[in-house]
């Protein structure tokens, strides 16, 4: 029902009620029927199954069998060390689930409170979950709303509802019924909502709605959406299954071909365990997690504060950023920029030049002494934003609030927008009156109001706030001032337009966006004039095609209709928090990544369903925070396009080490499988293939996170969401390096065993050394290990290094020499080894030199003839 539509009467018809309220008996009845007033949470999981969810991957469930026929058979070293490898795992996503479900229950504990109820005709206390419709509540300054109420009576009520529409301006509630149907919350005047707050003044309401219905209730059943997957979460789900049928298929075929051969059933049972092993990059989710959150770490220097992980490598691939105005875009302060006097527009800094003149020196003692802001010891100005801004204009004058006490006053009101104060000047008695330009100028005398409204269009059309000024003599100051006899014949003085203006860093901001192919989107609770004002300054609006789109029209739109233009309008103005949602799930059914940044309850959907849901550090609500991925601990937009090129960087760096790890694998891989078909033992045993791939290639993996970013990182289009880890040659680096390693592994196997030598750790180490051998070398993607910055990643130097140590103390002492089946090398046998992993540096390189030439090759560009 459109409560705000509706008269008095009726709704007290509709709900069974009147001025006294409901009856005790009648309350208990309807209590039965509509419930508690709280919040429902959606279905809870404990946190068993949070646990348990986590070892639902079908690459874990084959490690967990690994390692349950490696017991079996006998093997425990290599069972124990495949458990803790799944378990840490395990542990380290349980608790970032478990975090992020504390959002409702913020959103719960927000909504319990006292209320002032009248029941029976007589007022009483009572907890808000106790309301039901028809109930009368009494509101003032100081009270949460209990429920959603129609106003019926208003003292100079005024609510503050930025929880549920972002703007922190406090609204003036009024008790007629308003004619339009879809009126965003923000314009429901006569309507008071869960969750909000009373500013000032007091009032009467009666309870509608309570529940989920409220609402408050229907952002809580909107919050209960699933989260949408990271791009990388999307790339390694793909990939997982895809290795898992590989896996599965390759044990199969091995065990049933030595089967056939006649092979020893428990030997052909440990190898195809290390086949498994082998072709599992068991160290890459560790390497993910851990990385993400050294990443997330270093972000809290750029004022990013990461709540989950995956969010990091989120910001390299967004493509859309969804953005608030108030505070992000600009600086949450009021401004006034221009100043009409005397029949002139100025800029404000141009007052200077005609101060002296008597219109504009009383214009400025207005903005001071019709004023109720304070100046502090400190010097700072604290009252209402507007009334800031008109006393740092007089400040710059020169003029302060006490130079003329005040004497007398009539305070403003919602119904006459005015407001009035007395002084004594030049041995008289001076008003000055301010207020809404159009009620002013009915009270002005001598004055062309029609010219002066259509300057106030003119100047409101910029996006301005604009205010009116006037002042009158008096030859004694009134006994009883009114508004009646003392605001009228008033003499005009001008008008001010304000404007919260936009952060200084912002406009480079907005264009780094463009420059890396983001799109960035403003979505506002204010103004559509004000929004497309501050839109078109900093560079959102850029050119003819762009389109501002109010609530009102977004909902006359079908999905069909709003799928079509989604990709064009750029300017949100008074949304819905269903509209929000509607919007993030729109962009990415056109296949983008979303970021989307909010603070209020309202903005608490949207952000857990956005890609990268980004919550005010400032500003924001717990629940926005506790919804979100990411916090802003500046509340600044620019600090959101350093942590997209951040999760670029990181994000590159993560395709880096699974080139890398999965390289290994398949050099591991290969070896395991052509060594028996050309007639060689089996090369290695399932606890070499674990140390390989979590000592040997996860020190190093880790510490190429801190790899610095490419120069062109903020110059090209993001990955695109579809894009494959094995994308831009990585997938053939990493088949053609594996079959070279696995070449010159069974190449030194085959020799070793020939001469007497110890083979199996020759080949053991050399897959060791020569992994890595080839981190060093494709740091970077296509500039030589050779050039600049050879020592810029000291993390990694020192990785490799520690590796290499650990790998001569597992080789050479007696004590690891069982546990790991390793030999002690003879010197020329370690030489061979190194030896034989340099030709995996020159072969790279190779790759990297014709690479470069390639790309200056299609950079030259044709003659025009």
């Amino acid at each position: 029902m459109n409560w705000h539509k509706s008269s008095i009467p009726e709704i007290f018809e509709v709900l069974g009620t009147n001025q006294e309220g409901l009856t005790t008996s009648a309350a208990k009845e309807k209590l039965l029927q509509t419930g508690l007033n709280e919040l429902e949470e959606g279905k809870k999981k404990s946190i068993a199954v949070m646990l348990l969810s986590q070892f639902k991957d079908v690459m874990i469930l084959i490690l967990l069998a690994a390692a349950i026929i490696a017991g079996l058979v006998g093997d425990l070293t290599d069972t124990i060390v495949i458990l803790v490898i799944v378990l840490l795992n395990a542990f380290l996503g349980f608790f970032q689930e478990y975090r992020a479900e504390k959002a409702m229950q913020a959103l719960k504990q927000m909504s319990i409170t006292q209320a002032k109820v009248m029941r029976d005709g007589i007022i009483n206390w009572l907890s808000a979950t106790e309301l039901v419709p028809g109930d009368i509540v009494l509101l003032e300054a100081g009270n949460a709303v209990p429920a959603d109420l129609r106003i019926i009576e208003s003292k100079n009520l005024k609510i503050e509802e930025a929880a549920l529409t972002g703007e922190s301006i406090a609204v003036d509630k009024i008790i007629d019924s308003l004619e339009a149907d879809d009126l965003p919350i923000g314009d429901k005047k006569n309507l008071a909502f869960k969750g909000t707050f009373v500013t000032y003044g007091r009032g009467t309401g009666v309870v509608v709605t309570t529940g989920m219905q409220t609402e408050l209730g229907r952002i809580a059943k909107m919050l209960q959406e699933e989260e949408s997957l990271t791009p990388l979460q999307q790339r390694m789900a793909s990939f997982g299954k895809k290795l898992t049928l590989l896996v599965l298929f390759l044990c199969v075929l091995f065990f049933v071909a030595g089967w056939l051969r006649g092979e020893d059933l428990a030997k052909m049972v440990l190898t195809s365990i290390s086949l498994a092993v082998a072709a599992i990059p068991e160290a890459l989710p560790a390497v993910i997690t851990i990385s993400l959150a050294l990443a997330a770490r270093r972000m809290i220097k750029f004022n990013s504060l990461i709540r989950k992980l995956p969010a990091v490598e989120t910001l390299g691939s967004v493509t859309y950023i969804c953005t608030d105005k108030t505070g992000t875009l600009t600086k949450n302060k009021m401004h006034v920029e221009q100043v009409f006097v005397n029949g002139q527009l100025y800029e404000r800094n141009a007052l200077s030049s005609i101060k002296q003149q008597e219109d504009v020196n009383l214009l400025l003692y207005s903005f001071a002494l019709n004023n109720d802001a304070v100046e502090d010891s400190d010097k700072i100005i604290k009252g209402d934003s507007t009334e800031i801004a008109l006393m740092e204009v007089a400040r710059e004058y020169q003029i302060k609030s006490d130079v003329l006490p005040r004497l007398g006053e009539i305070a403003f009101d919602s119904d006459r927008k005015l407001m009035t104060t007395f002084h004594e000047y030049e041995n008289k008695i001076i008003s000055f009156t301010k207020g809404a330009p159009d009620i002013l100028l009915q009270r002005c005398i001598n004055v062309d109001t029609t010219a002066l409204q259509q300057q106030v269009d003119d100047m409101a059309a910029k996006g301005h706030r604009i205010l009116g000024f006037a002042c009158r003599y008096w030859d004694a100051l009134p006994e009883s001032p009114n508004s009646e006899t003392h605001e009228s014949g008033l003499q005009f003085l001008g008008l001010t337009g304000m404007i919260d203006p936009p952060r200084e860093e912002v406009y480079e901001a907005v264009a780094q966006c463009k420059t890396a192919g983001i799109v960035p989107v403003m979505i506002t609770g204010d103004h559509p004039l004000t929004a497309k004002t501050i839109a078109e300054r900093i560079g959102i609006l850029s050119n003819e095609k762009d389109i501002v789109i109010t609530g009102q029209q977004l909902a006359a739109l079908d999905n069909e209709s709003f799928l079509a233009k989604v990709e064009t309008i750029k300017v949100y103005a008074r949304v819905s928090p269903e509209q929000k949602l509607q919007i993030v799930k729109m962009l990415q059914q056109k296949g983008h990544y979303v970021a989307m940044t909010g603070d209020g309850v309202n903005d608490a959907p949207s952000l857990k369903k956005a890609n990268i849901g980004i919550a005010m550090g400032i500003t924001g609500s717990d629940v926005s925070k506790e919804a979100a991925h990411m916090i802003l601990l500046d509340d600044n937009f620019s600090t959101i396009v350093k942590a997209v090129r951040e999760g670029r960087r990181i994000y590159d760096n993560i395709l880096t080490f699974i080139k890398y790890l999965m390289t290994t694998n398949s050099s591991e891989l290969l070896t395991l499988l052509i060594g028996p078909i050309i007639g060689l033992p089996i090369a290695l045993l399932p606890i070499h293939i674990l140390w390989i791939n979590l000592v040997s290639d996860g020190l190093p993996a880790i510490s190429l996170s801190f790899e610095k970013e490419e120069k062109d990182i903020m110059n090209r289009p993001p990955r695109h969401p579809q894009e494959s880890v094995f994308a831009n040659g990585r997938g053939i680096h990493m088949i053609w390096v594996g079959i070279l390693m696995a070449g010159i592994a069974l190449s030194l196997q085959g020799w070793a065993i020939r001469n007497g030598l110890h083979w199996q750790t020759i080949v053991f180490n050399f897959l060791c050394v020569s992994q890595l051998a080839h981190v060093m070398v494709i740091r970077r993607e296509k500039q030589s290990m050779f050039g600049s910055g050879f020592f810029s990643n000291k993390p990694l130097i020192s990785a490799v290094l520690i590796a290499l140590l650990l790998q001569i103390v597992i080789t050479y002492t007696p004590f690891f020499q069982p546990i790991f089946h390793t030999e002690a090398l003879t010197l020329n046998e370690f030489i061979l080894v190194g030896a034989a992993s340099l030709l995996v540096i020159i072969a790279v390189e190779i790759e990297k030199l014709i690479s470069r030439r390639r790309t200056s090759t299609h950079k030259i560009k044709p003659l025009k003839l």
